[in-house]
């Protein structure tokens, strides 16, 4: 490998790295021009076709067009749109019978005459099952026969010889994200129906709710307004959160008081003063629906390392604190 690097200067290599991506790019910027003039019809009416079945979308495609329907398939399933990849090859050797009538087809090739294609083709045809196209062929076989066609621009590969498909497949995986996120906002997916989808892994302790880490019961450490400062002090060195949180008489939380706010009154006689006096009024608190995310972005914005857990009413039922945020992979 040394050997064949010795006549390609460094220099050149990144020239070609930002040749690859400039052309690349171009094919998205005609991808996205497509989409505000002939593109937009067929890509409204897929929407609409997709977000109505009561199966699944079967996504199918040869080459490295397979290998960008598999990725479409996978983002469809977990952004709220069952689907399920089928391989052409292996479609025609039975795995036809994962097809059902009541799901939808989407076909990724380029050329659109890919052989392959042929026995999923005409099952569908014969089934009557919806049939939607990513290609550039404008007049293939794919092309005539699909329901709604979403015909993808003709722009350079990357590759210097115009053989490598790269241009083309970023142009459909751009195409196929295009249409997840649409079908997820269409369907009102949310961010808990994210988490069904995703329980593990950074992406899902971000979308753990608050009540899922949450203290709870006699681990949160609360005193009465009025309270002597001395006990609230021994309250706050016992819990281990470096806060204790002060309530009213009907029991909502009106103040904080935490470690810092002990050493900057350290110099004044606390023994017969009330926590009260040295509080923080209306503290930063947070309810037990919200996600585990946005409580470590309110920890990090505010410079402290517990939230206070409050219903509707401000009546305080948990504590949330940094490190049990950190413990579940919440970044």
């Amino acid at each position: 490998m040394k050997k064949i690097l010795e006549n390609y200067p460094t220099q050149d290599i990144v020239l070609s790295a930002g040749r690859t991506i400039r052309t690349e790019k171009n094919g998205l910027d005609a991808l996205a021009a497509a989409l505000e003039n002939g593109l937009a019809e067929p890509f409204v009416r897929a929407v609409e076709a997709l977000g109505v079945i009561t199966g699944r979308v079967i996504v199918t495609g040869v080459g490295k067009s397979g290998h960008i329907g598999a990725k479409i398939a996978a983002t469809l399933a977990s952004t709220g749109t069952p689907s399920h990849f089928v391989h052409p090859a292996e479609a025609n050797h039975g795995d036809l019978g994962m097809i059902a009538r009541d799901d939808a087809i989407l076909v990724l090739s380029w050329s659109g005459e890919s052989a392959e294609l042929k026995g999923i083709l005409a099952y569908s045809r014969r089934f009557q099952i919806p049939l939607v196209a990513f290609t550039a062929g404008e007049q293939s076989t794919l092309a005539r026969e699909a329901d709604i066609v979403m015909l993808l621009p003709r722009e350079q590969e990357a590759c210097p010889h115009g053989l490598a498909p790269t241009t083309s497949t970023l142009m459909q995986l751009a195409l196929g994200d295009a249409l997840a996120v649409a079908l997820l906002e269409a369907k009102g997916f949310t961010a808990g129906d994210f988490h069904t989808f995703h329980p593990g892994g950074q992406l899902g302790a971000n979308l753990a709710h608050v009540a899922d880490v949450m203290h709870t019961g006699d681990s949160v450490p609360l005193v009465p307004s009025g309270t002597p400062a001395q006990a609230a002090i021994m309250t706050l060195s016992q819990c281990k959160f470096g806060c204790v949180g002060v309530t009213g008489p009907d029991g909502r939380l009106i103040g904080i008081v935490t470690d810092g706010d002990v050493a900057r009154n350290l110099g004044q006689n606390l023994v017969d003063r009330p926590i009260d006096t040295i509080m923080t009024s209306a503290p930063k608190t947070i309810a037990p629906t919200a996600l585990a995310s946005t409580a470590m972005a309110i920890l990090n914005q505010n410079a402290i390392g517990a939230l206070i857990v409050t219903d509707q009413n401000l009546l305080p039922i948990g504590i949330v604190h940094f490190h049990d945020l950190l413990r579940i992979g919440v970044a």
